[in-house]
């Protein structure tokens, strides 16, 4: 819903949050060298996968600076959801409804995380399910979506993955899996505990980093040139 309409409703416009995070990229440039990114890597837990009826539960982030992991940079906290099923939180997240009772719910948490984001590219391993959730909180709470350009590291691997497969074979073996676990284990990357959202961000962020290396081996140099090896195949050496 934009400004305009908002206001003749009778909403508050967007939150102080929501527009410095608009202003750091209002000339955004693609055409910088990787390594001179800001990349905040993230995941999120959520009360399950239905786009309109589930919440997260719990974000988890770390910050790449110079294509390296800063340790001491992270974000992570629990939310406090308007509905949850107590059940399936506990199965597969391992979080209980205990652990959610006494924690802050998604309006005190979210400005912190944009904050924390700054003017970094958000990570992600099939980041269009982290956006949606994120963006959808922060339109009911902030008044808007992110500014952030993301990146999808699943999108990375798939397209690093069917290039190396061309250049080897020939042709792509269509069943191959782009599970974060797996290609964590096939790259031979250090290993973080799943279903936690700081551990897979972090289980991420290794993922990202090996993958951007391998690009910048076949000539990829820049976030445009990067973002378009995720959309084209073939383009690794």
């Amino acid at each position: 819903m934009g400004n305009f309409f908002r206001s003749l409703l009778g909403l508050p416009g967007p939150h102080p949050v929501l527009i410095d995070n608009r202003n750091l990229f209002e000339a955004f440039d693609q055409g910088r060298p990787l390594a001179h990114y800001s990349f905040v890597v993230c995941d999120t837990e959520l009360t399950g996968l239905n786009r309109r009826r589930d919440e997260i539960i719990s974000i988890g982030a770390v910050r790449i600076e110079g294509l390296q992991i800063l340790p001491g940079e992270t974000f992570h906290r629990y939310i406090r959801p308007r509905n949850i099923d107590p059940n399936q939180a506990t199965l597969i997240h391992r979080i209980t409804p205990e652990q959610l009772r006494g924690v802050p719910p998604v309006e005190e948490v979210l400005p912190g995380f944009v904050r924390f984001c700054g003017d970094a590219l958000i990570v992600g391993h099939f980041v269009d399910i982290d956006m949606h959730f994120l963006n959808r909180a922060a339109r009911r709470v902030l008044g808007g979506t992110l500014s952030n350009p993301s990146i999808d590291t699943m999108r990375l691997a798939r397209a690093y993955k069917e290039a190396r497969c061309r250049d080897y074979y020939g042709h792509c073996d269509q069943s191959m899996s782009y599970n974060l676990d797996e290609l964590s284990n096939e790259f031979h990357l250090p290993r973080f505990k799943p279903h936690d959202a700081l551990e897979d961000a972090l289980q991420t962020a290794y993922l990202f980093l090996f993958l951007v290396k391998k690009f910048r081996h076949g000539g990829i140099r820049t976030l445009r040139e990067l973002y378009r090896a995720g959309r084209t195949l073939g383009l690794v050496g």
